[in-house]
């Protein structure tokens, strides 16, 4: 029966190249119409007869979503941001890989094209702004390997995806999805997963308190709305390269297994409201390249142990609640590519060791490791600038002769003032007491 379907479309090219020829008979011969005048079937019996290598009934599924099949699919590029692949199959060849970019939300993808295309490893929506499918065959949900979804595929849910138990990579950015218990429903079921991406969806709950696809290497579930700890068990990632949480609204403090993280990159944790001290087991993690801890409620003194983490090269601790004086030297500020560590109020720097060039946005210490406030500028009040400048001076000598010497020449002028006084009462008093005895 298969052999039979395949073989109709070439019997209709084959009717349709008699009639256009005016069936031999010797008569002139009649323009074949082109592609938009032909019916779906006159088409696709053009397409396979014009040379194109692809399986008719995936050739017709193209068809429906709009493709061009004037070319060869497995030959051509597609236009508008779409693409294809295929594989070597013969006599037909299969689609292994397709892209739908810059699809009309008028789009409709039909249950019997889905079904067609379940050799499909790889399956990207690249700003198509459509329903979500209501279900995808399970001859094509066992094939699939890849999905990605970005900013395309409306009312997705995160049901919907958890499907897609065959996975090895997932990608979901910048769409909605609806799911009542957070990442863990969509993760839970993909064993094999070893990229998962799920940023700017809008996603709530808490992070999965049990991981299932112990072979990831790359999890960003970054610009969401997550909440809660980061789990003790994360440490069972042993795999894991790249953690990008940012941009959530987790709290509490890291658990000291992500010491166990031992092929960990890049972690980013920016912009949530974690707190407490950086646990002492992140000293292991010695692949670690870039390590993002700013805008969150970390607390406590910076380790030095930092410094001696030889691939480190980008470090970024600002907006924290540090505090103490920071335990780096020049030489290690000097490797990194990127070091940023303002604002932390309660955090300075040795200034024997650091210079105030490097303008690291925190205060240098005093003898007592605590920080030296600034000093008070009044440039713009040049009425006072002599006498405020004096008032300096005499605080940095640490004690009252500096005050006493600024305060001397009004102390004098009163005194002058004083004398003059007295000398006109006395004047007066004389004048008054000659009269009287006159």
């Amino acid at each position: 029966m298969e052999r039979r379907a395949a073989a109709l479309p070439l019997l209709l090219a084959l009717l349709s190249s008699y009639v256009w020829t005016g069936g031999g008979r010797g008569t002139s011969p009649i323009p074949p119409p082109s592609a938009s005048q032909l019916s779906p079937v006159a088409s696709l019996a053009a397409a396979v007869a014009g040379g194109s290598t692809l399986d008719p009934r995936q050739l017709a599924a193209l068809q429906s979503l709009g493709f061009p099949i004037s070319v060869d699919p497995c030959a051509a590029p597609s236009p508008l941001g779409n693409a294809t692949a295929c594989d070597d199959d013969a006599p037909f060849r299969h689609l292994v890989s397709l892209r739908l970019a810059n699809c009309s939300p008028d789009l409709d993808i039909p249950s019997t094209a889905l079904r067609a295309l379940s050799t499909l490893r790889s399956l990207a929506f690249v700003h198509c702004p459509i329903a979500a499918p209501r279900r995808l065959p399970p001859s094509l949900l066992a094939s699939l390997r890849l999905f990605s979804c970005v900013a395309s595929l409306s009312h997705l849910t995160g049901l919907w995806l958890s499907h897609l138990e065959n996975l090895t990579e997932l990608s979901v950015v910048g769409v909605s999805v609806s799911s009542r218990r957070g990442a863990s429903v969509i993760l839970s079921k993909m064993l094999d997963l070893r990229s998962a991406t799920i940023s700017s969806a809008n996603l709530s709950g808490v992070l999965p308190r049990s991981w299932h696809a112990l072979g990831l290497v790359h999890l960003d579930l970054s610009a969401n709305r997550l909440s809660g700890p980061v789990p003790s068990s994360v440490s069972v990632l042993g795999f894991l390269e790249i953690l990008n949480l940012s941009s959530n609204a987790l709290t509490g403090t890291l658990p000291n297994t992500v010491g166990n993280l031992a092929e960990l990159k890049i972690a980013t944790l920016a912009y949530n409201s974690l707190s407490g001290p950086i646990p002492d087991s992140m000293s292991q993690l010695s692949a670690l390249v870039h390590l993002d801890l700013s805008s969150n409620r970390f607390n406590g003194s910076v380790p030095s142990f930092l410094s001696e983490m030889k691939a480190l090269e980008f470090l970024n601790l600002e907006n924290n609640n540090f505090q103490g004086v920071l335990p780096f030297n020049a030489s290690f500020l000097r490797r990194l590519k990127v070091f940023k560590v303002g604002g932390n109020s309660n955090l300075c720097y040795n200034h024997t060791l650091l210079s105030s060039k490097l303008n690291l946005g925190i205060a240098p210490c005093d003898k007592y490791g605590l920080p030296v406030s600034p000093p008070v500028d009044h440039s713009d009040s040049s009425d006072y600038s002599d006498d405020d400048n004096d008032e300096d001076s005499g605080d940095k000598g640490g004690g009252g002769g500096g005050a006493a010497t600024h305060h001397t020449p009004s102390k004098l002028v009163l005194g002058v003032a004083i004398g003059l006084s007295c000398f006109v009462f006395l004047a007066i008093f004389l004048v008054c007491l000659s009269k009287a005895c006159g």
